[in-house]
């Protein structure tokens, strides 16, 4: 029996050339999927949290606007069929390092911060994804920290 979060990543990805291309494909909507996660968990899908996230899937990712677009898409609709961020974290942290991972925490940091509050729901699903990433509790206070001060910046 074939694995529904695989047949959906094999059914719904972008066309790509080859298997490592497919691979960053699926790591980059899985990111967005759990960034996305942390911008509905308050209920409160802000125009600051989605400005937020297309800005981190052009610059993080070094993505044009369109492919940015179409990876949020993806990751959504991922996320809508896959609403547990278990395999999506997973995917990210057997694929990440621990950089690319803290770096990952600090962007998710910045994006619960980006609507002006921390919502309860927001800290503890950034600190479930951080567990799941296999990210000690001070890698996330340094991403965090890391965070905070790039906004107030």
């Amino acid at each position: 029996m074939q694995d529904p979060f695989a047949s959906f990543f094999s059914t719904r990805m972008i066309p790509v050339k080859n298997g490592e291309d497919r691979r960053m494909e699926a790591i980059r909507v899985a990111a967005c999927a759990l960034l996305l996660e942390l911008a509905y968990a308050d209920s409160d899908f802000s125009e600051a949290e989605r400005m937020h996230i297309e800005a981190v899937m052009r610059r993080h990712f070094n993505l044009d606007e369109q492919t940015a677009k179409e990876i949020i898409e993806l990751a959504d609709a991922a996320r809508e069929h896959e609403p547990d961020v278990l395999r999506f974290a997973a995917l990210i942290r057997d694929n990440y390092d621990l950089g690319q991972k803290t770096l990952l925490a600090e962007i998710m940091w910045g994006l619960v911060l980006a609507d002006g509050g921390i919502a309860h729901r927001e800290a503890y699903l950034l600190r479930r994804i951080a567990n799941l990433l296999d990210l000690e509790a001070g890698y996330l206070d340094r991403a965090r920290n890391s965070a905070t001060d790039r906004i107030q910046h």
